[in-house]
């Protein structure tokens, strides 16, 4: 069943018509918007009546299930006491329906004043929406500012409106005490320019939630002992290094071209070729990392053991590929024949194939083996 609920916090319906609260049914409740629009045909609770009539019409026509009305209020003065009276008349409505069905609320109120007494109506029954009116002719300036308000109140709200606009009002202070310093104004306004900039860009991409995840996660491994953590800061170190090797051996191969232009391609092995080595034991370091901690968190698997085998595959065959295009006689450089390729390419099919029949096997005996009988 559906309770169509129209709220009105300061009992304006009771002291301007003395109608008693609270009221139930559709006629009554448009008796009661009446007779409030002849009393105060300003007041902002005649709408609320009124729309809490017609979204009753709407929706017993559109669901076609059980739908009433019912308005209540509360007192004059106190939130607490207001909200207090309100639960007391919505337990009284409850009683009066009398049905088996759950009953669901949609609440109909004129600002968000009113809107503060939801968390007392949804202690006693779920909200399935709730209805702001608003009058087409002029803003209600009550429910502007409270909306104000609750919006200030809330510390995302504060941090992403109320900051931008600090840091945009000290801009004039911070250039008054930068020239007492003899600090170039200019200087200043760059500053503060590309902290409001970076701030704005951190606020617009939400990386908030990217940047808390990360250092969530860091604190995780840290706080679990992951080898990994380690791992990975001695393969980013071997990386560093195969750059560097990499770049240097570009060099080599260029200074044998008597420091003329060398063809992309020859240039492109040779960095792969002083790179590789490097490489593949940033790969290996950082595999056997993460199997390290796959074993104690026990979930490991023999098939993970492959990753390393298929690093020094990849790697012994980039690095014959590699010696194959370069010119010989290039210091600290291989350079292997075709026969030396052919050979290296086949040692490194055979190494990754081998290495997945393994320990695909190995895995499947043991599976086998710890099988109930």
């Amino acid at each position: 069943m559906l309770l169509v609920l129209c709220v009105d916090l300061d009992d304006d319906l009771g002291r301007k018509t003395g109608i008693p609260t609270p009221v139930i049914g559709a006629d009554e409740v448009t008796e009661a918007a009446v007779a409030l629009a002849t009393a105060d045909p300003e007041d902002s609770d005649v709408n609320v009546l009124f729309q809490g009539v017609n979204v009753h019409d709407e929706l017993a026509a559109e669901t076609g299930e059980e739908v009433e009305v019912a308005a209540v209020t509360g007192v004059d003065g106190s939130d607490v006491q207001a909200n207090r009276k309100v639960g007391n008349e919505v337990d009284r409505v409850l009683a009066e329906l009398a049905t088996g069905e759950e009953v669901r609320a949609v609440v109909i109120t004129d600002g968000a004043q009113d809107e503060s007494v939801l968390p007392v109506i949804r202690s006693r029954m779920p909200i399935d929406g709730v209805r702001r009116v608003v009058v087409r002719q002029a803003q209600n300036l009550e429910s502007m500012y409270y909306t104000m308000k609750q919006v200030l109140a809330d510390p995302e709200t504060r941090g992403t409106v109320l900051v931008p606009l600090g840091i945009l009002l000290l801009i004039y202070p911070l250039v008054v005490v930068a020239n007492l310093f003899n600090v170039a104004g200019a200087a200043v306004l760059g500053l503060i320019s590309a902290l409001l900039g970076l701030y704005s860009l951190f606020r617009g991409l939400g990386l908030e939630a990217s940047v808390d995840t990360v250092a969530d996660r860091v604190r995780n491994v840290l706080y679990a002992g992951r080898v990994t953590l380690i791992t990975y800061v001695v393969a980013l170190a071997l990386l560093i290094i195969g750059g560097v090797q990499a770049v240097e051996t570009v060099d080599r191969v260029r200074a044998l071209a008597g420091g003329g232009t060398v063809p992309v391609g020859t240039a492109a092995a040779a960095f792969v070729h002083g790179f590789v080595q490097w490489g593949a034991a940033a790969g290996i370091t950082s595999s056997l990392g993460q199997v390290t901690d796959e074993y104690l968190a026990d979930r490991f698997r023999w098939r993970y053991l492959n990753a390393p085998f298929y690093v020094v595959a990849i790697a012994v065959v980039l690095y014959a590929l590699s010696g194959f295009f370069l010119p010989a006689g290039v210091p600290g450089v291989t350079r292997l024949t075709l026969g030396d390729l052919a050979l290296a390419l086949t040692a490194g099919t055979l190494l990754g194939v081998l290495s997945t029949l393994t320990f695909a096997v190995v895995e499947s005996r043991i599976a086998s083996t710890a099988e109930p009988t």
